[in-house]
Formats: C-alpha cells, sequence, structure tokens
C-alpha cells in the first residue's frame, strides 16, 4: 500500500465524520496490525459510549459518596434494636474483609441541594460510617413514591422486614399521605393485605411496637391475635409498659412480645369488669374507652386517633345531644 493511499485511509477512519465506521469492515478490507488497532479502538469507544448513553438513561452508574452527605429516608420501614446493631457489626466486618460488594441506592435530597437520601442501604451506610470509608451507591432521580417503593421492594424481595415491621411501614406511608397503589407496590402485597396491616399497626401504640422490636419469627396469624386482645383489654397500655421492663431490653424480640401477649391476656375479663369499661371500637380498630364511675363517665381516646377526629366529635357533641334530647321525646309520646 503507498504512503498515500495509507493516509487517505487513515484520514477516514479519524477525520469529522458524522458516523463512526464500521470495525468489521476494516477487518475485512486489510489485515494490517496497524488498522486492526485502530479498529479495535473504534469499537472500545463505540463500546463505552453505548454503556455511558445506558448508564446515563438508567441511572445506574455506581460512585462513591461521602456517608455524610447522605440523610435518612423520609419513611423508616424497620425497628432499631439490638438485632439491628448485631446485623450492623457483622456488615462492618464483611466490608472491612472483601470491601462493599452490593452498593446501596441513594436520590438526591430534595430539600437539601448537594446531599442525598438514602433509599435502600441502611444498614450498609452505618457501616461504612464506622469505618471511615466512602459508601458506594446507585443515585437515581426518584419521586418520594417512586423511592418509597424501590426501598420496600428491596426489603420485601430479600425477606428483610418482618410482619410487623411491614405493617408499621404501610402506616408510616398512609400518614405521610401516599395512596394505597403506592403502599400495595412497596410491599408487594394486595389492599385487603395492606388494610390488615394498616389495622394491627393502627390498633397497638406505635412506642410499644418499637420496644417489642421487630420479632421476626411472629408472623401475621399471631400480630392478629395480639390486636384483638389489645382492643378487648382497656388496660392494655399499662400493662404493656409495665411488662416491658429495662431488664427484657437484651432479651429476644419475640420473648418481649410472648410477654406483653401473656400480660393481656391475664384476668383480662375482670379488669373489664372492674373498672366498668366499653371499648369504641370501630372496623376491629379501638378508637375509645369508655368509663362509669360514680364521679362521672369518661371516654378516653386512644393514642392511636388523630386529633382532628378529637376535634371532630367534640363539634358533633351538641348535635349529638339534641338528637338524643329528641330521641327520649319521641320514646315518652309513644309511651303515652
Amino acid at each position: 500500500m503507498s504512503l498515500k493511499d495509507s493516509k487517505g485511509l487513515f484520514a477516514n477512519v479519524l477525520g469529522n465524520r458524522t458516523e463512526m465506521p464500521d470495525p468489521a469492515r476494516l477487518e475485512v478490507k486489510t489485515a494490517s496490525p496497524h488498522l486492526q488497532k485502530v479498529a479495535a479502538g473504534i469499537r472500545e469507544i463505540q463500546e463505552r459510549g453505548q454503556l455511558a448513553d445506558k448508564l446515563l438513561k438508567d441511572g445506574e452508574h455506581v460512585v462513591e459518596l461521602d456517608p455524610d452527605l447522605i440523610l435518612n429516608s423520609a419513611i423508616s420501614d424497620r425497628f432499631e434494636d439490638m438485632a439491628h446493631s448485631t446485623s450492623v457489626a457483622e456488615i462492618v466486618e464483611s466490608i472491612r474483609v472483601r470491601g462493599q460488594i452490593v452498593p446501596g441506592l441513594v436520590r438526591p435530597h430534595p430539600e437539601r441541594p448537594g446531599c442525598f437520601q438514602i433509599v435502600y442501604g441502611r444498614r450498609r451506610l452505618a457501616a461504612a460510617r464506622t469505618l471511615a470509608i466512602k459508601f458506594k451507591a446507585t443515585i437515581r432521580d426518584l419521586s418520594d413514591e417512586q423511592a418509597v417503593v424501590f426501598q420496600g421492594e428491596e426489603n420485601t424481595n430479600r425477606n428483610d422486614l418482618s410482619f410487623i415491621e411491614k405493617c408499621a411501614f404501610a402506616l408510616a406511608q398512609e400518614n405521610a399521605g401516599f395512596s394505597r397503589d403506592v403502599i400495595s407496590a412497596s410491599l408487594s402485597t394486595g389492599k385487603s393485605h395492606i388494610s390488615e396491616m394498616l389495622r394491627v399497626a393502627g390498633t397497638v401504640p406505635g412506642d410499644i411496637l418499637v420496644r417489642i422490636g421487630p420479632a421476626k419469627d411472629i408472623g401475621r396469624r399471631r400480630w392478629v391475635e395480639f390486636a384483638e386482645k389489645w382492643s378487648a383489654n382497656p388496660d392494655a397500655v399499662r400493662r404493656a409498659q409495665a411488662t416491658l421492663v429495662p431488664s427484657l431490653n437484651a432479651a429476644p424480640s419475640e420473648h418481649r412480645f410472648a410477654k406483653v401477649l401473656a400480660a393481656l391476656d391475664h384476668n383480662a375479663g375482670s379488669s373489664r369488669s372492674a373498672l366498668g369499661a366499653t371499648n369504641v371500637v370501630s372496623k376491629g380498630i379501638t378508637l375509645a374507652v369508655l368509663s362509669h364511675a360514680k364521679s362521672g363517665s369518661t371516654l378516653r381516646f386512644e393514642k392511636a386517633v388523630t386529633a382532628g377526629f378529637v376535634d371532630f366529635m367534640a363539634s358533633r357533641i351538641e348535635a349529638l345531644h339534641d338528637e338524643y334530647i329528641a330521641g327520649l321525646g319521641v320514646q315518652e309520646k309513644t309511651g303515652d
């Protein structure tokens, strides 16, 4: 090949063209080692360009971030207890030996420019903070709804959340204003199951659930039983608080669950009789406890009932009393 022809071919390969030449065609036309090297370089550039386009489109590129720039997710999906601390310690040791193999997922923080919000990988993030190293994560620009679905799906696929943690996660989403469709998607379950989860989490006060812990070995059936017995016992809060003494903190979460359940069972019927109390229940959820005594009657709303509903009831008291008085008049006329 003449020097002129060689220069012309390289000009076609490296010049300002709108399309990259097909590396395969170059290899067919010549066996020159120099041109084959050029073709291989062009192929590598094309492959990198295609990969870059995919990463930018899908947002699936992994970066290393300063853990201090990553803030907690808006909605917690798990209870923090001794088991959480133990699992983080195990992850710390694993990352110390092998490095962080599986990246987490973060999104740009919606209110803090330059910061991120964890979607999943909270324990890996905690381990990175402990080791004072960068946190490997995928960055995706997600809406609130997308973030909560990704967060729930990741833990559901890994069987990482206990039943009661899923219940609390569902209730936290509903309180934050997410639709039932989003809640169902985040937990990969149907709306009927979501309704049951909301009933369980809405019956037992959140602080009691946190003190009991995730109880990973306690499934749906026993938690439904727990919620039913809680609703049936007007003294449930006092009994649970008296049972969950500090000495139980180091015990397995399942043990704390069993202790409180036993306390709810113990003399529940005689307790109700002695107090002269009646539960006000709606759709399986105890809203209030009505007690009668010589000093007067009281209606005590449960902690889970919102202040808005209590205010609504207060605004209707006068109308309800008028309706009751009118009803008495009808009864008297009927009796005559």
